[in-house]
C-alpha cells in the first residue's frame, strides 16, 4: 500500500510557462554569454537534458568546475526566477491541487520535491498557497543530493516515518525523476507528460508508468 508520494514541482505539479529555461538564459547572460550565441545554445541543449537536477549543479558542469562562476550563474538564476514566481508566472499544473487532495483522503503522504534552493522553495510553497495540503517539501543541501540520486526521497521517507521504501511512489516529468525514484526502490515510477521530457524520453528511463499529468496518480496509487 503506497503511503508517500513523492512528488516534483515545476513541469509536474506546477506550471512555469517556460520561467525555468528563460532563467537560465538569464543567468547565462548575465555570465557573458552572447544571448543568441552558439556557445549558448548548446549550454541550453545541456540544461535541457538534465532538466529536474539540482540546478548549482547543472551550473557546475557548464562551468568546468569552476564553483566561483557557478555559485554566482546559480544566485544570478535563483534572482531571475524569483522575480518571475513574485509576478504570478506560477501557477498550479491543472488537477494537480485535486490530486493532492485526492492522496491526502487516501492517508498517503506527500512531499514536494525540487532542484531549487530553499528559499525558492518556500516562496513558491508561499505563492501556491499548499502548504495544509502537502506534508513535507524538500530542496538539495548538506547531505541531501538532487537528482538523480534518490537522497530526496530517502530523506522525505525517514522524516515522514514511512516504514519501507514499497511505500512510496514518484512521480515527476524527467529522467532524472525516474531513476531517483527507481533508485530508491519505489513501488511506483510515474513519468508525467506536463513537463521538460516527452514520452519516449521518458520510456527510456526505468519507470512503472507514464501519465499524462499527475491528475492520473491517484488512481495508479488506488490500484497498487
Amino acid at each position: 500500500m503506497i503511503r508517500l508520494a513523492v512528488l516534483d514541482m515545476a513541469g509536474t505539479t506546477v506550471s512555469d510557462g517556460g520561467v525555468v529555461e528563460r532563467s537560465f538564459v538569464e543567468a547565462l547572460g548575465g555570465m557573458g554569454f552572447d544571448p543568441d550565441g552558439r556557445e549558448l545554445r548548446a549550454h541550453l541543449d545541456y540544461v535541457r537534458e538534465t532538466m529536474g537536477q539540482s540546478k548549482i549543479t547543472v551550473f557546475r558542469s557548464v562551468f568546468e568546475g569552476d564553483e566561483a562562476r557557478a555559485q554566482e550563474a546559480n544566485q544570478r538564476f535563483e534572482a531571475a526566477f524569483d522575480r518571475a514566481v513574485s509576478r504570478g508566472e506560477i501557477e498550479p499544473l491543472p488537477g494537480a491541487e485535486a490530486a493532492l487532495t485526492a492522496l491526502r483522503a487516501r492517508g498517503v503522504r506527500i512531499c514536494l520535491t525540487t532542484g531549487f534552493s530553499s528559499g525558492t522553495r518556500e516562496q513558491l510553497m508561499d505563492v501556491l498557497g499548499w502548504r495544509d495540503v502537502i506534508d513535507l517539501s524538500l530542496s538539495p543541501g548538506d547531505g541531501v543530493r538532487g537528482r538523480p540520486y534518490p537522497d530526496l526521497i530517502l530523506t522525505a521517507l525517514m522524516r515522514l516515518e514511512v516504514d519501507a521504501v514499497r511505500d512510496v511512489a514518484v512521480a515527476g516529468d524527467t529522467i532524472s525523476d525516474l531513476v531517483a525514484g527507481t533508485a530508491a526502490g519505489a513501488s511506483v515510477v510515474a513519468g508525467v507528460l506536463t513537463g521538460a521530457h516527452d514520452r519516449a524520453q521518458l520510456e527510456s528511463a526505468p519507470h512503472t508508468h507514464v501519465l499524462d499529468s499527475i491528475a492520473d496518480l491517484p488512481a495508479v496509487v488506488l490500484a497498487t
